[in-house]
């Protein structure tokens, strides 16, 4: 039962668009610790991406600290929130060798959301008032 669900969990962490570290090294995975680091890998990956695309929506809120004091309330926020989730999704895995592996890809997985959602609030046009980031000048 547990060799199943790390072969369903490897097989879900390749899975994951943009996973990067060593496709090879990944593919091949035939050990936790290699797992859990092809885990980790990817969701630095995500998160140095959203850390970017944050401070771009900061730079644009440097007029607005009213909205830029909300945005930095927001993200604290969601961060509380992405870690909660991730501990309740991964609950059933609680003390297993491949519970690590699964807290990061449930990170990743939320953390790639918000990037979209980030990358969606740099697309916002001159005059969209549903959009709390001014667009680009």
């Amino acid at each position: 039962m547990q060799r199943r669900l790390l072969i369903l969990a490897a097989a879900g962490v390749l899975a994951i668009p943009g996973f990067s570290l060593a496709a090879d090294k990944c593919a091949n995975a035939e050990d936790q610790a290699t797992l859990n680091q092809c885990a980790d890998a990817s969701f630095k990956k995500s998160d140095k991406k959203l850390n970017d695309l944050y401070k771009q929506i900061e730079g644009r809120l440097s007029d607005d600290m009213d909205t830029r004091k909300l945005l930095v309330q927001a993200q604290r926020e969601w961060g509380k929130f992405r870690d909660a989730e991730c501990d309740f999704q991964t609950a059933g895995a609680a003390g297993a060798s491949m519970m690590p592996m699964l807290v990061l890809m449930c990170r990743d997985t939320l953390t790639q959301s918000r990037v979209k959602d980030f990358e969606g609030y740099l697309k916002c046009q001159e005059g969209d008032m549903s959009c709390p980031v001014p667009a680009a000048d």
